[in-house]
């Protein structure tokens, strides 16, 4: 079976080097938009440009699933709606959809920005306190109802 990891978090919340591990040990091709504005040199704040972006990623991870091909796609999934709608498209292609998600404190993430915006490297976006402020109140945490809605993790990748 194909499978599809949405991963789903705010900044600091481990997703990339969750994303990392998982796409090796599936084996998967990984979808990060930070990587791909760096790399088509987009500003990493360019709204417009992740937005078409992150479209071309789901066009793409769509046929790769057809393919049989396994995806992560670190696009943050801030809106249940777009978790449903992922949900939903990668089901009627057949692939197990998992959800990755790790509840993570404001104050928690805090720390772990500063952390990275100290040891800044290229394609690494620096965060500041007010604009992680300002997307906590953008995102909508994923419920236990929402959650179950999805294939467990564990179960399709040897409990990674």
């Amino acid at each position: 079976m194909t499978h599809l990891i949405l991963m789903c978090g705010l900044p600091g919340s481990g997703k990339t080097t969750r994303a990392v591990t998982l796409a090796a040990s599936l084996p998967a091709l990984r979808l990060c938009p930070d990587d791909w504005m760096e790399a088509l040199g987009f500003h990493q704040y360019d709204e417009q440009a992740r937005d078409r972006l992150e479209a071309k990623h789901w066009e793409l991870a769509q046929e790769l699933l057809s393919l049989g091909i396994n995806v992560v796609i670190e696009n943050g999934f801030w809106a249940r709606s777009q978790r449903d709608v992922a949900r939903l498209q990668a089901r009627e292609l057949g692939a197990a959809v998992h959800l990755d998600y790790e509840p993570i404190g404001i104050d928690e993430l805090w720390v772990r920005l500063q952390q990275r915006n100290a040891a800044w490297q290229p394609k690494m976006v620096t965060v500041t306190w007010e604009q992680l402020l300002e997307w906590q109140g953008h995102f909508q945490p994923p419920s236990d109802d929402e959650l179950a809605l999805f294939d467990p993790l564990s179960a399709h990748l040897g409990g990674a």
